[in-house]
Parts: structure tokens; sequence; C-alpha cells
């Protein structure tokens, strides 16, 4: 797929969402329908990629298209609801994640329970060998285990690159931070990653 269609694809979904929007606010609420429809797994992947924990995650998923709902009428129809969406999403992560801390809880055993189930991840190699699968699965746990080790904003935008695929403008958008903050905060989270998973590789 070239950059210009991955560009005209982008520019479709966001007349698409448009639409959508403007239908929600002229008073059909069943339109919002559509927008949950198309964006919910996308969200709960990744909420559930800050979390760590199923029903947190999707907790969170349903509470971030309930604010946004409840917020049409502040939103730009000239903006992107995508990376709205996803800017709320990740606040309440946050959120979520630093009253964790202070009550000094954690889900470690669950989220660790939990992981082969969710994502997306593995299932996109299901023509895999077993063997090849269980290494996958394996990788990718490690890798879950080594972004829980990362600062939250830095967790945050290696999952907005690396699952979402999203520019560093996007990004930027989302995390209302410069592009270049943005580069930086990728740069050091890809660094500590590559030690964490050296230190951690089998002797």
């Amino acid at each position: 797929m070239t950059a210009q269609t991955v560009t005209d694809s982008r520019a479709a979904s966001r007349e698409a969402d448009t639409e959508l929007l403007r239908a929600v606010l002229a008073g059909d609420t069943t339109a919002y329908r559509g927008l949950v429809e198309k964006y919910q797994s996308r969200v709960y992947a990744m909420v559930f990629g800050m979390l760590r924990n199923r029903e947190d995650a999707r907790d969170c998923t349903q509470e971030a298209f309930v604010k946004a709902y409840n917020n049409l009428e502040r939103f730009r129809l000239e903006s992107s609801f995508y990376t709205w969406l996803y800017r709320i999403a990740m606040n309440l992560s946050i959120d979520l994640i630093r009253k964790r801390k202070r009550r000094k809880q954690t889900s470690f055993d669950e989220a660790i329970a939990s992981r082969d189930g969710d994502g997306g991840i593995s299932d996109l190699h299901s023509g895999d060998s077993p063997t090849k699968s269980l290494e996958r699965k394996q990788l990718y746990g490690r890798i879950m285990e080594a972004l829980e080790q990362l600062p939250e904003d830095q967790r945050q935008a290696v999952l907005l690159r690396e699952l979402e695929g999203l520019s560093y403008r996007e990004i930027s958008d989302v995390m209302d931070i410069p592009e270049g903050t943005v580069m930086s905060r990728l740069f050091y989270a890809r660094k500590k990653l590559q030690t964490i998973l050296a230190e951690d590789r089998p002797k």
C-alpha cells in the first residue's frame, strides 16, 4: 500500500466519521453506534496495552465513548474524531493507572494470565506452526512486560506508534505535544526496551 493510498483511505475515513457526527448532532443518536463499532476494538487494544487488565480496559473503553458522546458539541468537525477519541481514552487510562498507584494495588497476576487472549496480535499469525506460535506469544509477553517498565508517556507513544501505526503528527495530536517531543520519547523508549529485553534474554 502506497503512502498516497494510506492518505486517501484516512481522508475517506474522516469524511465518513464527519457524516456520522453530523447525523448525531442533528438528533440521530443511533448514528453514534457506527463510530463505536468502527473504533471500539482498536481503542480497547490501545487501552489494554496501557492497563494490562481486561475488565479495566473494557470499562475504560466504554467510558471513553460515553465521554466523547457527552462532549460532541465541543468537538470541531474539521478535526479528526479518531485522534480526539484516542486522547480521551488515553487520558482515562493514565488517570486509572495513577489511581492504582495511589491505592498501592497491582493487577500483575491477572495481566499476565490474560496476555495471550487480548490485543489481537497472536491471532494475526494463526497459520504458524505451534512452535512458532508459542515463540511469538512468548516474545509478545516479554515485550509487554518490558513496556510496563517504561514511564507512562513513553509507553503511550510506543503503543500509538507500534500498535496503532500512527504517524508522528497523529501521535502529536493525540498526546497534545510537539512532534519533536514525540520523536524524543520514542527514541528513549526504544533504547530502554532494547536494554530491558537484552537483560531478559536467556543466557
